[in-house]
């Protein structure tokens, strides 16, 4: 298991990679972020989005953050469709408990 929901037993190395960087950043705010949309998106991405993802990925996490947050306009290397799915996803920021897990996905077996 490497984020809130999604076991990774089921992805190929190189999403697992991913799906554990997406995690692990260094801010939280951008594990949040980076996790919750891998979570739900990295089986269906393409090997040229993944390409894509890895790319946006490698920048620095205030940068990112600002970004994505708005607070600063993003670079032209980085205007591209994934970037913008990614600015668009919107994590859920609620506190995780036991119950919610279950909520959401029903009981743990």
């Amino acid at each position: 298991m490497t984020g809130l929901s999604r076991s990774s037993a089921d992805l190929d190395p190189r999403r697992r990679r991913i799906l554990y960087r997406c995690w692990h950043r260094g801010i939280r705010e951008m594990d949040l972020v980076f996790g919750q949309f891998a979570e739900n998106e990295i089986a269906s991405l393409s090997d040229q989005e993944l390409d894509e993802f890895e790319t946006i990925m490698a920048e620095e996490d205030q940068d990112l953050n600002r970004w994505i947050t708005g607070a600063d306009p993003v670079p032209a290397h980085l205007q591209t469709p994934m970037f913008e799915r990614l600015c668009k996803y919107r994590p859920d920021f609620d506190i995780v408990t036991i119950a919610s897990l279950a909520e959401k996905h029903g009981p743990r077996s």
